[in-house]
């Protein structure tokens, strides 16, 4: 479909152009590992704003940490999609695509006339991704969705807790992020099967119906038992002992998923004969018996330090770890030998740090990182290089503020998009 790339990247997905029209973070983090695999990634915000997470702070050097986190690696072209100039320029872009992506509530884009059938009629070959809250045929199709909303609603908030205590949302986004990672199947499956048939598809992903596709064994635990799961904390719904538990100065977690597991750990705290007590001996024994069972774990762990039991659960090969804050786990020696952290050099910031992606192809990262862009950065670039708008045009343009240049700055509060 598209040109081959002319800047450095690498990977598999070099040669495919993504036109981004997604904003916050269930379309953005989809685009950007996009990005990571090699994609073009040519993502269009509105003038003087721009992704309304440039918004949020904490900011560094007037940068929002948050749009720095998923928008690596892509082209920023400042459009103003409220004017037929924009549109066109917009569906110019995307007759040039292979994948257009976008996360507006059902029927903006339609309305924008850059829904599917619009785009589709232009370039059979699009595969074009629709990323939403609910989807266009659930009751809930018009309202507003965002992380918490599809957690609350996904059962997963209602597990997130320890016994006795308030619901509580997971740290990470999942809700959002689910989306994303279901998209991002969805639009290489349909990519694939372009190179059979010719034809483009329309991917349609829910962050809700992703979020409670993430439930694994939970959903099919309802369904086998009728009883629908009780919140266990760190620990697991049927297999004890797994969780974390406390030593003489923090915590440790100890994961016994198999029988062998099980076996060693009993040695390790000195409880060989916990092995063949009839009321251990199995997984439903245990489960059985979890209240007789932990406290026996508690009083055997309290003994000594989170170190000290670090490295006999090791010696022993018992499932292990410590509890890291989002710091320690940065700066363990794991990041550092997989080389997760890059830095690359922005044009106002200077040495930057990113979490990489975690693909490895060949034992290399998929493609060159590239600095987040400012607002608008690539705007006159990828006008005159893809669509073949000269200087004098760019600058029309401009004028008539269809199109912003990288002077162009957010400033404000970001005016609400539906």
């Amino acid at each position: 479909m598209s040109a081959p790339q002319t800047d450095t990247s690498r990977g598999p997905l070099s040669g495919v152009r993504v036109l981004d029209f997604s904003r916050i973070l269930s379309g953005p983090y989809a685009s950007m590992v996009l990005a990571d695999l090699g994609a073009e990634v040519i993502k269009i915000e509105p003038i003087g704003r721009g992704d309304e997470t440039r918004a949020f702070p904490p900011f560094v050097g007037g940068l929002s940490h948050y749009y720095i986190a998923l928008n690596r690696s892509k082209k920023s072209v400042a459009l103003d999609l409220k004017s037929p100039e924009g549109i066109r320029i917009a569906r110019e872009l995307a007759a040039q695509s292979d994948i257009v992506l976008e996360n507006f509530r059902p029927g903006v884009m339609d309305r924008l006339g850059l829904g599917y059938a619009a785009l589709k009629a232009e370039n059979a070959k699009l595969v074009y991704c629709s990323i939403t809250g609910f989807g266009k045929d659930s009751p809930h199709g018009n309202k507003p969705a965002f992380d918490i909303v599809a957690q609350a609603l996904s059962g997963v908030m209602s597990v997130n807790r320890e016994p006795g205590q308030a619901p509580n949302k997971l740290g990470l986004p999942l809700g959002d992020m689910a989306g994303s990672i279901f998209s991002l199947f969805g639009v290489l499956a349909a990519l694939h099967e372009r190179h059979v048939t010719g034809h483009g598809r329309h991917v349609e992903v829910a962050m809700l119906d992703s979020l409670i596709a993430l439930q694994g064994y939970l959903s099919q635990l309802y369904f086998v038992t009728g009883e629908t799961p009780q919140p266990v904390g760190t620990q697991h719904p049927s297999i004890v002992p797994y969780g974390s538990f406390a030593t003489s100065d923090g915590h440790v977690i100890v994961a016994c998923l198999t029988e062998g597991f099980w076996h060693n750990f009993a040695r390790c705290i000195g409880r060989p004969e916990l092995i063949d007590d009839p009321r251990f001996a199995r997984y439903e024994a245990r489960l059985a018996h979890r209240l007789e069972l932990e406290p026996i774990i508690l009083a055997a762990l309290g003994r000594q330090t989170t170190a000290y039991w670090l490295q006999r659960l090791a010696e022993f090969d018992v499932p292990n770890a410590p509890i890291l804050s989002i710091a320690e786990a940065l700066d363990q020696e794991h990041v550092a030998a997989q080389g997760l952290i890059e830095c690359v050099e922005h044009p106002k910031l200077g040495p930057l740090r990113l979490v990489g992606s975690p693909i490895r192809f060949d034992g290399a990262g998929a493609a060159t990182m590239r600095p987040p862009s400012l607002l608008g950065e690539d705007t006159a670039a990828v006008l005159r290089e893809k669509l073949g708008y000269s200087d004098d045009a760019l600058r029309a343009l401009q004028e008539r503020a269809v199109i912003g240049g990288v002077e162009d700055a957010p400033c404000g509060t970001p005016e609400r998009v539906d």
